[in-house]
């Protein structure tokens, strides 16, 4: 029995909305990427605002208002320098250490986990620290304060994540997985970094 492929305009918004992502991947993949980790950042942002109000309601403490600048540090965060340093990081790796190694699953993680995360981590601290205009000062405290243990909590929560992601997600949705994993991980570096 044939099987007939429906088309566009009758198919699930689901899928028409998948259609276009892959279009747009394929067509943008740098643009698509980051504006992706702009959304993505942005809502990981929220979620830890809108958590961290949930505790204090619970408390009996008061509520700010949703800090909307703060969500768009990490959209701007995202837009440029999430989407474009991990398509070209995941690029790159494919051509470093090709799956044809016979170690590049180590490899792959041990770059990541090792080299990557770290310099990402200290780059997100000092973008953020720039765009919430604050100086150098602030910077060294909060690396001092917090990037460590922050460090120490990457490693726990993405070196699983990273290895499925390295080593078995086509190399063309690596931003986007890392991405979804990313909306809790930075809810969890905007309750941090207070």
């Amino acid at each position: 029995m044939p099987v007939e492929s429906l088309p566009i305009r009758d198919s699930s918004i689901h899928v028409r909305l998948l259609q276009q992502y892959l279009m747009l991947l394929k067509k943008y993949p740098i643009l698509t990427k980051s504006v992706t980790s702009a959304i993505l950042t942005a809502l990981g942002n929220l979620l830890s605002q809108i958590l961290e109000a949930n505790k204090k309601v619970k408390d009996g403490n008061p509520v700010k208002e949703i800090d909307t600048a703060g969500t768009t540090r990490y959209a701007i965060y995202g837009l440029f320098v999430t989407g474009p340093v991990s398509h070209y990081f995941y690029q790159l790796m494919e051509v470093w250490m090709p799956s044809t190694d016979p170690y590049c699953i180590v490899k792959r993680l041990l770059l990541d986990r090792l080299i990557f995360a770290p310099g990402f981590l200290l780059l997100f601290y000092f973008v953020m620290n720039i765009l919430e205009a604050k100086g150098w000062l602030d910077f060294q405290k909060k690396m001092k304060s917090s990037y460590w243990t922050a460090l120490k909590m990457n490693w726990k929560v993405w070196t699983p994540f990273q290895f499925i992601n390295i080593n078995f997600v086509p190399v063309q949705f690596r931003v986007l997985f890392a991405n979804v994993v990313a909306l809790f991980w930075y809810a969890y570096l905007a309750s941090v970094r207070k």
